[in-house]
């Protein structure tokens, strides 16, 4: 399933082999996702070529070869998350005869730990969206007792590090002291360009691992198959559909630079919004369409970025600030509003259908 594992996904599993705990994160577009269900793929199936997960006594660095030991967990963290839903807790009971019971639940990192306790047995925890829930309380006593050196040892055994936290164990709900198992390891996947999510606590982050996706332009013209790349010499009218693919991919450079420098690097667009699937001997009418939906992804997350600030949004798109630029299809105009100046941005709705080439040239300065 997995004969050509991606750079990217050998980097994030050797992490979590030294790490235990790794985070992953990069503006949205970059294939956050795609990566995840990559990692996740290679863990349970046991395909880990080169890197391999170690065996329970770290004797030998091998692969495992039986898919039944590794597991994959998921989870995605929200406003509603709560400590019994991750690790244990009381919760009301459900199903018939069971009105106003009560029982013990097991949570996702509960269960995740318990399989990774069994001999020859390893866990991976998928967090997807962690920032978007409160962590720190959602993880509670756990957040120390993640990190490598705080695990038990590969023996199953404590050693004078490890970190111990109480836990209320199913089903009975007795208090016990509980430490994590030296093969769980934990993925966590955040979006810090979200508008909806406040900033992440560094003490908890400090127990992760960063890794980072950015995005990629040579991702782009590989996906195009555009002939001449970043040297390709641009004509002042579209020719084929080559001309208007590499303009689409100057101009998402050129806002990506912009908005790095307005917002900053969190906020940029990955370059996963623009790449639509593309037939061979794609007729030009064909490629417009392409780009022209692409392009409403990027504009929608651009006024997303600067949203309610119009002035900062014309400056990422690069609108002509006047109607000296001939044929410039985005212009920004002020617009006095009593004392105050208001600006306006045209063109915005309809330069995509009618002039999508000379506008991309536009916003990449072309």
């Amino acid at each position: 399933m997995f004969d050509n594992p991606s750079p990217a996904s050998q980097k994030v599993l050797q992490l979590l082999l030294t790490s235990k705990n790794v985070l992953l994160s990069g503006p949205p577009g970059v294939g956050k996702t795609r990566l995840l269900s990559e990692v996740a793929g290679q863990f349970a199936a046991g395909q880990f070529g080169a890197v391999g997960i170690p065996t329970l006594n770290h004797a030998d660095e091998v692969a495992i070869q039986d898919a039944d030991e590794a597991q994959v967990f998921r989870t995605v963290f929200h406003q509603n998350s709560k400590y019994r839903d991750f690790v244990t807790g009381i919760a009301p009971a459900v199903g018939n005869a069971k009105a106003g019971e009560f029982t013990v639940v097991e949570g996702t990192l509960f269960r995740a730990a318990e399989h990774a306790r069994q001999e020859g047995c390893a866990s991976l925890l998928i967090i997807d969206e962690i920032n978007r829930g409160p962590a720190v309380q959602v993880f509670g006593g756990a957040m120390v007792a993640i990190e490598a050196d705080k695990r038990l040892g590969a023996d199953g055994k404590p050693h004078e590090l490890t970190q111990f936290f109480e836990v209320m164990m199913p089903p009975e709900g007795a208090i016990k002291e509980y430490a994590l198992p030296d093969r769980l390891f934990i993925l966590a996947v955040q979006n810090q360009a979200d508008t909806s999510v406040e900033p992440m606590d560094v003490a908890f982050l400090r127990r992760f691992e960063p890794y980072r996706l950015e995005p990629d332009e040579t991702v782009l013209r590989q996906h195009f198959g555009i002939e001449g790349g970043s040297a390709r010499a641009l004509p002042d009218q579209v020719v084929g559909p080559d001309d208007l693919f590499e303009a689409s991919v100057r101009a998402w450079m050129a806002v990506n630079s912009r908005i790095a420098v307005g917002r900053g690097r969190d906020f940029q667009i990955g370059h996963g919004v623009l790449m639509s699937p593309v037939v061979r001997d794609i007729t030009l009418e064909n490629a417009h369409e392409l780009v022209a939906k692409g392009w409403g992804k990027v504009v929608a997350h651009v006024s997303e970025v600067f949203y309610g600030d119009t002035r900062s949004l014309a400056i990422a798109l690069n609108a002509a600030e006047s109607d000296e630029v001939v044929g410039a299809p985005l212009k920004i105009v002020e617009h006095a509003f009593g004392s105050e100046i208001r600006y306006e941005l045209e063109g915005e709705a309809g330069w995509m259908q009618e002039s999508l080439y000379s506008g991309l040239r536009q916003i990449g300065g072309i």
